[in-house]
């Protein structure tokens, strides 16, 4: 039988992350060693222990580099690194950026912008370079869901939630990021637009192709009939928000929970509004 092999050329999803991260901390830290090398050990030791941002950035650096429990894996292609890993990087990459802009903009203020201009030459664009690297680091450790959307593999992506449906067992697992919130029937689960004009309409069942899974894995379409659902745009309201769905469930025998939130997600971009209105469609044929 054959068999398929990880290879450098076939790379598991998220090794491009890990490097990307690694490389930037590379950098960092070579950039920060040929700042210290201008000065004697000693005095380079000293301001080290005096300064809190440089303990800040040691540690900062060290995660980057080693990446503690960073893992390459194909079923969390944007999670490759721990939950506490990827929130630390992210708040230590946001205050590196907030203290290169100010040092920046407060260099520039004072010295103007001729002077500004001659000290990114001599440094090699590093006043630029620096709080890109920065920016970089919190947008890769931004909130993500596990995967893409995926219809016919019963996967959705709203937001920072990841949702996946068992069709043979009727069963729901909702993720957020790399935690599981839970698992649920999906005969008890719900989609209620939060927001926006009014998005689920009454008219006549149309015949829509829907993909059945067999016993053995095989797929097939056949036509099942479905109510339209009218989603909102994704204009923002009179006060900027954008249009919000709620995932709902209604468990008649769970005391207590009926008509719970299981999540709560604003629809920010067309991926998220195409993957809330088929995760709808698919919870009504349950």
């Amino acid at each position: 039988m054959a068999s398929t092999k990880e290879t450098r050329a076939n790379a598991a999803p998220g090794a491009g992350t890990i490097f990307t991260l690694r490389a930037i901390g590379l950098v960092l830290a070579v950039r920060w060693f040929f700042s210290m090398s201008e000065m004697s050990l000693s005095t380079a030791l000293t301001a080290m222990a005096s300064s809190p941002w440089a303990c800040i950035n040691l540690v900062f650096m060290f995660l980057l580099i080693f990446l503690p429990g960073a893992r390459a894996v194909a079923e969390r292609p944007f999670h490759p690194l721990p939950q506490w890993l990827r929130q630390a990087l992210r708040l230590f990459a946001f205050l590196g950026l907030l203290f290169a802009l100010w040092s920046v903009g407060a260099f520039v203020a004072s010295a103007g912008g001729r002077r500004a201009m001659q000290a990114v030459a001599a440094t090699n664009g590093w006043l630029l370079a620096a709080p890109a690297l920065y920016a970089i680091v919190v947008w890769i450790c931004r909130p993500l869901p596990l995967w893409r959307t995926n219809v016919a593999a019963r996967r959705f992506a709203i937001g920072r939630y990841a949702v996946s449906l068992d069709p043979l067992t009727r069963t729901v697992v909702v993720w957020a990021e790399r935690r599981k919130v839970g698992q649920y029937d999906a005969r008890e689960l719900s989609v209620r637009w939060a927001s926006g004009p009014q998005v689920r309409s009454t008219s006549t069942p149309t015949s829509t192709p829907a993909v059945v899974f067999g016993a053995a894995g095989e797929t097939s379409t056949s036509a099942v009939p479905m109510r339209s659902v009218a989603t909102p745009s994704l204009a923002r309201s009179a006060f900027g928000l954008r249009p919000k769905i709620e995932l709902l469930w209604d468990s008649p025998a769970a005391a207590g929970h009926n008509r719970q939130t299981v999540f709560r997600a604003a629809l920010t971009t067309e991926g998220d509004r195409v993957a809330a209105r088929a995760l709808d469609t698919t919870l009504r044929q349950f």
